[in-house]
């Protein structure tokens, strides 16, 4: 059941892909931000308050619905397990944003790529010059295939024996909660526990993740870039993926941008070329071989399991 729910969620995406406004992540965003203006006193525990106050009643929700549908009827458990997936992850999401930087690049149009990324990624980017474009935009790319994909499937797969698509419903809604409450350059009280619960979710399935690009890439240099320059980037977790990545494609990310009618100066990841527009499709290529990967292995774990 784990591989097919996976397999149509993702044919799913692929065919009618779903926005990151859609309504039901609009409806968790204003929740989490009323919970916000109720709660925040400057307190640790009102963060953990919040959190649990946010989390239960989705993952209620994906539990008991799964739990009494798969009492009745396996189709329909699996039907449901489908739904969730389908709206916890989005690789389209973020795919859909890097080719059409792609081919704006691709085709010379400089200032409709830096329209797409800034919407994309909401940074200034009228000084971006196309290199810089690149980079950032597989530097995006990377962070949210692991976001998006990666860390969803790992939880839904570490969790579905016992709690179906619970494990989906809880990384996507804690990543949501993290990047709203306790985003790693704005810290405060209220949010600490749920940059701290996020880390947690992300330790395992991040380091994955790397591994995966190192062998669906040059695994050597992803190593070398990941254990040498990981830890210089702000955001440990994206560094790991960054660095990894920039090694098993063979470019260099981060480095300095034009903003802000200043240079924003970055640690420089990677090794090899300097990115430019011809790399965003390699960036892609990588991602979705990984995916393939992750697939393969999901797939001799639920036969071995079956067979068991």
């Amino acid at each position: 059941m784990t591989f097919l729910a996976l397999i149509l969620a993702l044919a799913l995406e692929q065919l009618r892909p779903i926005s990151s406004r859609n309504p039901a992540y609009l409806a968790f965003i204003r929740m989490a931000n009323n919970l916000e203006r109720s709660l925040d006193a400057g307190e640790f525990r009102n963060g953990v308050y919040g959190w649990l106050l946010a989390m239960i009643p989705p993952l209620a929700v994906s539990l008991i619905v799964y739990f009494v549908l798969a009492h009745h009827s396996q189709p329909l458990a699996v039907a449901w397990t489908v739904a969730v997936l389908y709206f916890t992850m989005g690789f389209r999401q973020f795919s859909h944003a890097f080719s059409g930087i792609s081919r704006a690049l691709q085709a010379g149009e400089t200032d409709v790529a830096r329209l797409l990324l800034s919407d994309w990624t909401g940074q200034h980017t009228s000084e971006m010059s196309e290199d810089e474009i690149s980079r950032v935009a597989i530097e995006q790319g990377l962070v949210d295939s692991f976001r998006y994909v990666f860390g969803t499937v790992f939880w839904f797969v570490v969790l579905c024996w016992f709690a179906g698509p619970a494990g989906a419903v809880l990384y996507r809604t804690s990543s949501l909660l993290a990047q709203k409450w306790g985003a790693f350059d704005n810290p405060n009280a209220f949010g600490r526990f749920a940059r701290w619960i996020q880390d947690l979710l992300d330790y395992v399935p991040v380091r994955l993740t790397a591994v995966s690009f190192a062998i669906m890439g040059d695994f050597q240099d992803a190593v070398d870039c990941w254990s040498a320059q990981a830890r210089t980037w702000a955001d440990y977790t994206s560094g790991i993926l960054l660095a990894a990545g920039a090694g098993a494609i063979g470019i260099k990310l981060g480095d300095v941008l034009h903003q802000d009618h200043t240079v924003k100066f970055r640690p420089e990841l990677g090794l090899g070329d300097a990115a430019n527009p011809d790399y965003l499709a390699s960036a892609v290529g990588l991602i979705w071989r990984s995916v393939l990967l992750w697939l393969a292995l999901i797939l001799l774990i639920s036969v071995a399991h079956w067979v068991s």
